[in-house]
């Protein structure tokens, strides 16, 4: 699993910064990708990446604020001609969402060689779930309905201990793949060997928590209870509660708190004001953060990361 940021300001475009736009790669896992949140101009930002429009299987949107929605029509349109032909896409995100991106379709005549379904989502729920992944979600405290979603990989199967399948005598081929898969297996010479003995335990899956705008909330934080990775909006610095507050938002600070108080491994922290541009000033913002959770990073557009 790996985030790959494309877009990392708020509000509106700015020459640092493009707006809200963020893949989940699960290449290695599942061969799909995942885009959370689509702003204006998401389309140039890939344009600048190797990600392939065509591997996208899922877009979840957090809420109709345009600098999080405005990329979503053309990114469809494009898909068609970009490796996505009659490969499914489902977007998933708050009431109205399939008014607006139909809306946009039938008016520009846009037309589609892919199966789109359009998934409104209410309350709190679960988005999606199969036997690798579930995806569960729930509201924040935003202007307009906003949602965190929460991304959980189902436990992974322990590891072939190859070298200790080699010493006892097991030669390469079917037999490798069967101990993998915890059978007894029969060699040449007559031994039975047991697969249990032969795999590592089992490792607990990974857990991404991706928030959209926020003041705090208690929804926030069973959203981010033990999350491996949070990611989480800063639109101001610590010191600028009242102001964040007022426009329905989160400072550094606030989003390093619920990131310690949830126990989260690694904060992320993007949705950055225009404001802060010089490196002093993001400088700034990171300390403000890491005085509280010290596993807090201000990321910039074009960012990647390895979930561990």
């Amino acid at each position: 699993m790996e985030l790959h940021f494309l877009g990392t300001g708020a509000g509106v475009p700015s020459r640092q910064r493009n707006v809200s736009a963020l893949m989940l790669k699960l290449l290695d896992e599942i061969n799909e990708m995942w885009l959370f949140d689509c702003g204006e101009a998401t389309q140039q930002q890939i344009l600048q990446t190797t990600l392939k429009p065509g591997k996208v299987s899922r877009v979840f949107i957090t809420h109709l604020h345009g600098d999080h929605l405005y990329g979503l029509p053309g990114f469809l349109s494009s898909r068609s001609f970009q490796g996505g032909a009659e490969r499914p896409l489902t977007v998933y995100g708050p009431k109205g969402l399939k008014q607006y991106v139909w809306t946009a379709l039938k008016v520009s005549q846009s037309k589609l060689n892919y199966p789109l379904k359009i998934v409104e989502l209410e309350g709190e729920g679960l988005a999606f779930e199969d036997s690798s992944f579930k995806v569960s979600y729930g509201p924040l405290d935003h202007a307009v309905e906003c949602f965190g979603y929460r991304v959980e990989q189902a436990d992974q199967e322990g590891e072939l201990l190859v070298d200790k399948a080699r010493a006892a005598g097991v030669p390469n081929g079917p037999l490798l793949g069967k101990l993998k898969q915890r059978q007894k297996v029969t060699l040449e010479d007559g031994r039975v060997l047991d697969g249990n003995d032969f795999v590592g335990d089992k490792q607990a899956g990974k857990t991404v928590t991706i928030f959209g705008d926020t003041r705090p909330c208690d929804q926030a934080l069973s959203l981010a209870k033990d999350a491996d990775v949070l990611v989480h909006e800063a639109t101001y610095e610590a010191g600028e509660e009242k102001m964040a507050h007022r426009h329905f938002h989160s400072t550094a600070a606030q989003a390093a708190k619920l990131a310690k108080e949830a126990g989260v491994k690694q904060l992320y922290l993007a949705h950055i004001s225009s404001r802060y541009v010089t490196a002093p000033q993001i400088k700034q913002l990171v300390q403000g953060a890491q005085k509280i959770h010290p596993q807090s990073l201000v990321v910039k557009d074009f960012d990647q990361f390895q979930i561990k």
